[in-house]
């Protein structure tokens, strides 16, 4: 099948890319440069794009172009400026990015006759700060910051979009607090704390007792992916994509764990909350367990085994494109 994976050199989009290759599809890239050294580099990821296409999706007529010579089958939305911290100091970028650039998104694919479904990804952020502590894909959207916000005006966008203006199906979905080798973002907490191993420093973690729906990347994509063939099946609707429910990780927990596996014998907690952020966001994905047959795979601990025998291959100037497919295959074949 040929599929469309906008922001394709980014974390989550890279490897979206080498999932989709190894599965057999022909895979097309649109995105802007990618970070200096993070996994689209590090695994050569352009090498398995039938297109690695430098575009900013806010511009419309480039957009059209594009996708009307690809004429993808299918077309999966990551392309976002996706950083918290960065959205307050790139307020209209974010907003014109993740909101102007969807329905940019929505709108071009139409140009392609082939097109058969759509994936919108947005966040597990789009909830509306309440009280409420696991959140259901039909609770009310929000968010605090502009990344939360600008994520929530594209998922409500997207709704509007497939209701009166679609003519294939488009499917939501809504994860967030990914892990895995080759990523190379700041201010995320596995990053930041590899970082600061790397440089010999003492890694200063904020809000240590905030809790997140941690899981691997592997896992997040894997629903993506049954998404999409849900999606081609005719469906129009929206899923959560989480850790199973009760398995709850602080941010105080992570750092624990993974501080233990690379023998830290220093951290520095930031105990005052650095923005206004829920501080226990959680997510339920019953709907995506009955109707896609999806769940995490993977525990905490074995998701950051993961990412630190990617640090280590890298660290030996191993392959990493190969330990990337290794890790997705040895993922096809483990154990639900």
């Amino acid at each position: 099948m040929r599929i469309l994976v906008t922001g394709h050199t980014g974390f989550k989009g890279s490897w979206l890319c080498l999932m989709l290759n190894l599965l057999g599809h022909e895979v097309h890239g649109m995105a802007l440069n990618p970070i200096k050294n993070g996994i689209f580099e590090q695994a050569a990821v352009g090498e398995l794009c039938s297109s690695d296409i430098r575009l900013d999706i806010r511009n419309k007529e480039a957009l059209n172009a594009e996708i009307f010579r690809i004429q993808p089958e299918v077309v999966f939305h990551l392309a976002a400026q996706a950083l918290v911290l960065t959205s307050y100091e790139q307020v209209y970028e974010t907003y014109s990015t993740n909101v102007s650039g969807t329905l940019n998104i929505l709108d071009s694919s139409l140009k392609s006759d082939s097109l058969k479904g759509i994936v919108v990804v947005t966040t597990d952020k789009v909830y509306e700060n309440t009280t409420k502590k696991v959140f259901l894909e039909s609770d009310p959207l929000g968010g605090q910051d502009p990344y939360s916000s600008s994520k929530a005006l594209a998922d409500k966008l997207t709704q509007k979009w497939r209701l009166h203006h679609s003519s294939v199906p488009i499917g939501i979905a809504r994860a967030g607090n990914v892990i895995g080798g080759g990523d190379v973002s700041p201010n995320r907490l596995v990053p930041d704390i590899l970082r600061a191993h790397q440089e010999n420093r003492v890694p200063i973690i904020r809000n240590p007792n905030s809790v997140r729906p941690w899981q691997h990347v592997l896992d997040c994509l894997n629903g993506y992916i049954k998404l999409m063939d849900y999606t081609l099946a005719g469906h129009s609707e929206i899923f959560n994509f989480g850790p199973k429910l009760g398995h709850y990780y602080s941010v105080k927990d992570v750092v624990e764990i993974l501080g233990g596996k690379l023998m830290l014998k220093n951290l520095e907690f930031l105990e005052k909350p650095s923005m206004k952020e829920l501080d226990f966001l959680a997510l339920d994905s019953t709907k995506a367990n009955k109707k896609l047959n999806w769940q995490n795979k993977l525990s905490l601990d074995q998701s950051l085994n993961l990412v630190l025998q990617w640090n280590s291959a890298m660290s030996r100037n191993r392959n990493l494109q190969q330990i990337a497919l290794n890790q997705i295959n040895n993922y096809w074949y483990e154990k639900s």
